[in-house]
């Protein structure tokens, strides 16, 4: 049998082409109308109010980092029932606290704000940050810790908010928990979508990711302060929407901004996708739970653990292997994309000044595979998938 199974596709709806066309005839491509849609849908989707698109996750990262340089005023309370909340500048000394296992998006926008990044190592089994691991590592110059929910599978938040909180209550600082949810869109968390628990919280929306807006990214956020901050600094801190002498020249920029905003003909490809979200995201769940299944109790094979309440949106579908090398020889001659898709952060020579020890992220790097898992799988791919794995390698 002749398979050729990929770990990636771009999902398209059908209508996505004509909408992006229809952009493209009006004369208007820049951020306007479609954006202002676009967000307003993915608000309802995910019953929130204060999602702000940028035209990519890096650059929404890079944003947050950027705006909590500066004192803020995060009083504003919204969804999250946080209390009054005065940001104080990030000095010198500070630290971002982060996980190495992850997309270099996540940590270079750190790096890129001078800002003193510290690794945290993993769970080598669940492949998330490790969340004792971190409690050991939070010292009284921990201001931000950010965490990547691994292929989709939520990281214990009710843990990492306990943590956070003695830490604040033993140093006397707020600590802001940032979490990457690029591989989580759709997740969910003890019933609520990851990435609207109360945190601040950054999204892909890339080519290879469950929606698609050919590139693009958004941010949600508990304080809507933040929100009208980011709005303007994601189009060089101009006011879009305030008075003007001439139509073309703002009056005033109190802060200066960034050119991070989406632009329609990427928001209008976005909306398209965004009617088919739940069939896809069901694919990709109904396949991760397939493997889940089938999978359990296979010799050579490792499955990751969900956390209690938590479920994941399978944007990958990872599991620990014996002898991964030959596993990948294997699954390729049999026609199955397989691959680590992500490379530890800490190995390279940008991060060197970085560098600490790491053990359980150098024990999962050993095992961790993903094979596919997304809406192009069908019943009888993942069955063949499933029944090379059992065959062994």
């Amino acid at each position: 049998m002749n398979k050729n199974i990929p770990l990636f596709k771009v999902y398209m709806n059908s209508e996505a082409p004509e909408a992006a066309a229809d952009v493209l005839r009006s004369g208007f491509i820049g951020e306007g109308p479609q954006v202002k849609e676009f967000e307003k849908e993915l608000n309802t989707r995910f019953n929130s109010s204060n999602v702000v698109l940028t035209n990519s996750a890096t650059s929404a990262e890079h944003l947050i980092y950027h705006y909590l340089k500066k004192d803020r005023d995060l009083r504003e309370e919204f969804t999250a029932g946080y209390a009054e909340i005065k940001w104080s500048k990030l000095l010198p000394t500070d630290e971002v606290l982060t996980t190495a296992l992850t997309c270099t998006a996540t940590n270079w926008p750190i790096i890129l704000n001078g800002l003193n990044l510290k690794w945290v190592d993993v769970d080598p089994l669940n492949l998330n940050m490790c969340l004792d691991a971190l409690e050991s590592t939070i010292n009284q110059h921990t201001r931000i810790i950010t965490v990547v929910h691994w292929g989709g599978n939520p990281i214990d938040l009710d843990k990492l908010k306990r943590i956070v909180t003695r830490a604040e209550e033993k140093y006397g600082r707020k600590i802001l928990i940032i979490e990457d949810c690029a591989h989580a869109l759709g997740s969910i968390y003890k019933g609520t979508p990851v990435g609207f628990t109360g945190n601040i919280s950054t999204f892909s929306l890339q080519a290879i990711k469950h929606l698609t807006s050919i590139d693009g990214g958004f941010i949600s956020s508990p304080f809507n302060s933040f929100t009208r901050d980011a709005k303007l600094l994601r189009w060089y801190g101009i006011d879009r929407e305030g008075p003007r002498e001439d139509f073309r020249c703002e009056i005033d920029i109190p802060e200066v901004g960034f050119k991070f905003h989406m632009n329609d003909v990427s928001a209008a490809v976005g909306r398209a996708n965004l009617r088919d979200f739940e069939k896809v995201i069901g694919a990709n769940k109904a396949n991760g739970n397939y493997y889940n299944d089938q999978l359990r109790d296979t010799p050579g094979v490792t499955l990751i653990p969900q956390v209690e309440g938590g479920e994941s949106a399978y944007w990958l579908y990872t599991l620990h292997v014996e002898n991964r090398d030959e596993f990948v020889k294997y699954m390729n001659e049999k026609g199955i994309a397989t691959s680590r898709v992500h490379e530890r952060n800490d190995n390279h020579t940008c991060t060197v000044p970085y560098k600490s020890s790491l053990p359980g992220v150098d024990k999962a790097v050993k095992t961790m595979v993903s094979i596919p898992v997304g809406y192009w799988v069908t019943h009888e791919d993942r069955e063949y998938i499933v029944d090379c794995i059992k065959k062994g390698w």
